[in-house]
């Protein structure tokens, strides 16, 4: 059964947003799914978008990032807020943000067994699968307009 949250979303550069989105990419990249810490972060976060929810107790649960050049990444949801459409809603901030300053199109890799999510969500898969961080992916593809 699918519950929702009430998560308030932020988004922002990395300096405004950097403690919540690094606490949710830590917890979820490195000690879960055991992503090299020096694969997580990049000179892509001082250049990209970001958005972070936040529960009602002020934890941050969720964060997503938009790059300059269309495509998302470091989508993540804390186990306890999965299924509850918080993910749904990262993603449909960030596409928002991007159709917004004029980008036609997102491209993201998609974890394999995050790919029906963003099917539901209007993506499509373009290519073969491929490892990234140990973690097998799909290139996907959405067009804005």
């Amino acid at each position: 059964m699918r519950r929702e949250t009430a998560a308030r979303l932020v988004t922002g550069d990395w300096e405004s947003i950097k403690e919540g989105a690094q606490a949710v990419r830590y917890d979820v990249f490195v000690v879960e799914q055991h992503v090299p810490l020096e694969m997580e972060w990049d000179e892509m976060d001082a250049l990209s978008l970001h958005v972070v929810a936040y529960d009602d107790a002020g934890k941050a649960i969720g964060t997503g990032r938009l790059l300059p050049d269309g495509h998302i990444g470091r989508m993540a949801v804390r186990p306890e807020a999965r299924n509850s459409g918080l993910g749904g809603r990262m993603l449909q901030a960030l596409m928002d943000k991007a159709r917004e300053r004029g980008d036609q199109t997102v491209v993201l890799h998609a974890q394999t067994q995050a790919e029906r999510f963003y099917q539901r969500h209007g993506f499509a898969r373009e290519g073969e699968e491929f490892m990234e961080a140990g973690i097998a992916h799909v290139t996907m593809r959405r067009e804005l307009c």
